[in-house]
């Protein structure tokens, strides 16, 4: 189990965040930093992605920060200059990992089947995205996914909430699961850190 993993597995709730303005992170980092969760996903669903993982990584240098969203070559160089620690992508895509082998920068891809599963096992990868995890069958598929399989390790996300991210988590080899209920873009779009703080105090509660 790589230290990233076994950082992942140790906060269990790992906060996806889409922001439009870069600048917005700094505050959101201060907000998670101090209600006990120091880690964030930034998705490459906006153009102030590059921007906020390097705010974000300049502001908290022992924050684990990783590059969600990302597609190709290019965005998982971007991010790994910008200072992510990890990338996470919602499929998976064979160039992009190997980009990633390449800068050596690790890459948790996503699957949700059988066939890429075994795709990502032959390039080495084990540690997983279940992704979207409720829309592709929820709790039940993945045990079925987890079954045939004794060597991977899940990060599961996409409908991923309060009421079910524990069921999730008590599945053997659910390393954690990504969310953004604490980190809803619009709360973040309209400065409401307060009721974010509150919102992250409650998940590392409700996981702990």
């Amino acid at each position: 189990m790589s230290t990233i993993i076994k950082q992942l597995s140790k906060f269990k709730v790992v906060p996806v965040i889409a922001i439009d303005k870069a600048e917005d992170i700094l505050p959101l980092g201060k907000v998670l930093v101090e209600n006990g969760l120091p880690v964030a996903e930034i998705t490459f669903r906006s153009e102030a992605a590059v921007d906020a993982i390097r705010l974000l990584r300049n502001a908290y240098p022992e924050m684990l920060i990783g590059a969600g969203t990302v597609l190709n070559r290019e965005q998982a160089i971007a991010a790994k200059e910008a200072g992510a620690t990890f990338v996470v992508s919602p499929g998976f895509n064979p160039n992009t990992v190997k980009a990633c082998h390449e800068i050596g920068i690790e890459i948790i891809p996503g699957v949700n089947n059988p066939s890429t599963i075994e795709a990502a096992l032959e390039m080495g990868i084990t540690s997983l995205k279940f992704f979207p995890a409720e829309a592709s069958g929820g709790i039940n598929m993945l045990k079925s996914l987890l079954a045939p399989y004794g060597d991977i390790q899940i990060m599961p996300t996409g409908g991923i909430n309060t009421s079910n991210i524990n069921d999730y988590l008590a599945i053997p080899r659910v390393i954690a699961c990504g969310g953004s209920w604490m980190v809803d873009k619009e709360m973040i779009a309209r400065g409401e850190w307060d009721k974010i703080a509150l919102l992250t105090k409650e998940a590392v509660e409700l996981v702990r």
